[in-house]
């Protein structure tokens, strides 16, 4: 991962003059930005990525905190309105407090999440909260200490635990926790972790299993799809659809849980696409952007950033990488193919 896995395209706009934001040619506007703070990660899932890990970025390639909070800038005043830092595992990157410090005293102020293993949490929360994180999402697949051990390769529930307590504490709320459900391997107590949530006033995302390991070893037929997560709850809880309505471009659908006020959502990112209200765009680690999750191309601004680009040609080169967002990420079709870039280098 010493280079591009594949090549960057310096984009010229090629979106409409006069248009405002981020918009691409499907009616969407962009105002959600996925930052990727680092690749590196202290777990090793068995879904994401090889038990000997990946070769990591070289410092040199990754965005400084000045060139990382510069674009995060020009993200924001081209509309962008929520900025969520991930990784790898965003809590190793050491500079992350002062960069959220730095992002939250942008104007217009975007909101700022955190998508993390929660591992280090528990020192990081309440510092984070000072510097003006709003809000973490912690990945937990389950409660089980053998499980995690096996799921991971690395014995820190203990840590994830007292992490996420760290969170509520700090008022980084709502806590959310996100899983992933895989048949033969925790599909059996999808709904121990949702009782779990519960009784400690997390909420509860299950995300379907995407295509996006290191190792290129994803099956539809290993992937627990939304409908068969919700049957499996089912039979412990009574979940009430949530009007669609509210649902706006969230990717999750939500349901009471035995009547409320609890809710648990489901992502069914593979079964049931939710591209058509999708307002993300990402920025990885090393200074490219993404338009897409799955997309097989990037548009670098690393390099036009180092060599002098004004804010002005920056904002140019992220709105045609916009403009050329695709329809979909047809998963499922005959043409799909999987991104080069595993999630740990894109981004979650």
């Amino acid at each position: 991962m010493t280079g591009l896995p594949f090549p960057a395209v310096r984009a010229t706009s090629g979106a409409p003059e006069g248009l405002p934001g981020l918009p691409d040619q499907f009616g969407r506007v962009a105002q959600d930005l996925r930052v990727s703070v680092t690749d590196r990660c202290n777990l090793r899932c068995r879904y994401c990525m090889p038990a000997e890990g990946l070769p990591w970025l070289a410092k040199p390639e990754m965005l400084t905190d000045d060139e990382l909070v510069r674009i995060v800038a020009v993200f924001v005043g081209l509309g962008v309105r929520q900025v969520r830092l991930t990784g790898g595992e965003p809590l190793l990157r050491r500079s992350l407090v002062e960069v959220v410090r730095r992002i939250a005293a942008l104007e217009p102020r975007p909101r700022i999440a955190m998508t993390t293993n929660g591992v280090g949490l528990d020192r990081l929360a309440q510092p984070l909260a000072d510097a003006g994180l709003d809000r973490v999402n912690v990945s937990l697949d389950t409660v089980d200490p053998r499980e995690f051990a096996d799921l991971t390769r690395r014995d820190r529930l203990a840590d994830v635990e007292a992490g996420l307590a760290a969170a509520a504490a700090a008022g980084l709320t709502p806590v959310k926790v996100n899983a992933v459900a895989m048949r033969g391997i925790n599909d059996h107590s999808v709904a121990d972790l949702l009782r779990w949530c519960l009784d400690r006033g997390f909420e509860l995302r299950f995300i379907e299993q995407m295509p996006l390991d290191a190792q290129h070893g994803w099956d539809a037929s290993t992937m627990i799809a939304a409908h068969e997560v919700r049957t499996l709850l089912a039979e412990r809880f009574t979940l009430t659809p949530l009007p669609e309505a509210d649902r706006g471009s969230a990717p999750a659908e939500r349901f009471l849980v035995d009547g409320g006020p609890h809710t648990v959502g489901i992502i069914a990112s593979v079964s049931a696409p939710f591209c058509a209200a999708c307002d993300r765009t990402r920025l990885t680690a090393d200074g490219q952007v993404r338009n897409c999750l799955f997309s097989r191309a990037e548009t670098d601004l690393r390099g036009p950033l180092r060599a002098g680009a004004s804010d002005a040609e920056l904002a140019d080169v992220i709105r045609g990488e916009m403009w050329r967002k695709a329809r979909g990420h047809g998963i499922g079709t005959a043409d799909f193919v999987q991104p080069d870039r595993p999630m740990s280098a894109i981004g979650g």
